[in-house]
């Protein structure tokens, strides 16, 4: 990978600007720098952030080096440094007033000539780098240590980009409105996360190819559409409405994917699996993690619910209840090596309480274990 380093004035990155509002993309730098592609997040700086960009080059202080992307002689993305690049680009094209030292809301054109060529001469370094993209991957993820630092399915977007995640972009992002995003409006009960820092898009890659994301941009980078992952997306969270008769807010964040790719075929009483979640629900002295109840249903394993250990209290009684003897050989034992075990075990229905508590030496609880 070849890596350069150039320094460009605020004029020069400014020359013709411009903000597509209907792709969101934004270019500077006559045209040539794409500052914000089409499948990057939104501007995120809030108004002091913004405009202490504008006061560190009023008072020449140094920025923060910017990373560009050369994809051609004529062609630059911008990797690191979206945030600043559109505060200056803003500010210089009137989109916004900075107050002075009296208070007054100046806008550039406000400014006295001596002012504006101060701002417009003011020098920016840059540094852009050539090379393949897991070699892009990796330098961006070494350089992405300041500003407002990019997720990393916002450092997948920067480097897999093209006509597919263009498509993806459509549905399972926004630029400003999480609501008008059509992900959010199928999904939002069901997934966490935000729409313009490309969650959504991430959950939804997650799911259909087993968590590998990377991979399977990779795969699809090329595709003219990003149909089949939308028509996926929206067969999983019609299973999800379909399989759960009741909505619990504590559904939002399950791995929807994992359950739909695993379990879409089976035959599914919904009235009896809605009463065992009921059951399972209201058993909170046993269970402390109640979002894996919808895994537990599925698959039965019991490490999704955390199973909630005898209290100490609860295992001092026993104990001595049994004279400090193993309920099952008879074997006396010291307390640090009795196990409190449950006399009827959780999948038969037994809860974590004193009545259904046993002390059992190692051996015995083990045993009972590989039964």
């Amino acid at each position: 990978m070849e890596i350069k380093y150039r320094e460009i004035s605020v004029k020069e990155l400014a020359e013709g600007y411009f903000e597509d509002k209907e792709t969101n993309g934004v270019v500077g730098f006559g045209g040539k720098l794409n500052i914000r592609p089409k499948y990057q997040r939104e501007f995120v700086y809030d108004e002091k952030k913004r405009n202490l960009v504008i006061d560190s080059i009023n008072n020449k202080y140094p920025l923060n080096v910017f990373y560009w992307v050369k994809n051609s002689e004529t062609d630059f993305e911008v990797l690191d440094g979206q945030q600043r690049s559109i505060s200056i680009c803003q500010y210089v094209n009137d989109f916004y007033a900075i107050k002075d030292k009296e208070g007054n809301e100046k806008y550039f054109h406000n400014l006295t000539a001596d002012e504006r060529n101060k701002i417009l001469d003011y020098k920016l370094s840059i540094y852009w780098c050539e090379g393949d993209d897991s070699e892009k991957l990796a330098w961006f993820r070494r350089i992405n240590v300041s500003g407002e630092p990019l997720n990393e399915q916002e450092m997948l977007n920067a480097t897999y980009s093209g006509v597919w995640l263009t498509s993806a972009k459509k549905y399972f992002s926004h630029s400003r409105n999480a609501s008008a995003c059509p992900a959010y409006q199928v999904a939002n009960k069901y997934i966490k996360g935000d729409v313009v820092r490309q969650e959504y898009l991430a959950a939804a890659i997650s799911w259909i190819n087993n968590g590998k994301i990377r991979e399977y941009m990779a795969a699809h980078q090329h595709d003219p559409n990003a149909n089949a992952l939308w028509n996926y997306f929206n067969a999983v969270i019609n299973w999800v409405e379909s399989t759960f008769i009741v909505y619990r807010p504590l559904m939002k964040g399950v791995d929807w994917g994992y359950l739909y790719n695993n379990f879409k075929d089976k035959v599914t009483d919904t009235e009896e699996l809605e009463n065992r979640i009921k059951a399972l629900l209201e058993d909170e002295e046993t269970i402390t993690a109640t979002k894996g109840i919808y895994y537990y249903v599925f698959d039965g394993d019991e490490k999704h619910l955390s199973i909630r250990a005898f209290d100490k209290a609860t295992k001092t009684a026993v104990f001595e209840k049994q004279n400090h003897k193993c309920k099952k050989c008879g074997k006396e034992i010291a307390f640090s090596e009795a196990q409190a075990d449950h006399i009827t075990p959780f999948a038969k229905g037994g809860r974590t309480i004193a009545e259904n508590c046993q002390i059992l030496c190692a051996d015995c609880n083990r045993r009972k274990s590989d039964i």
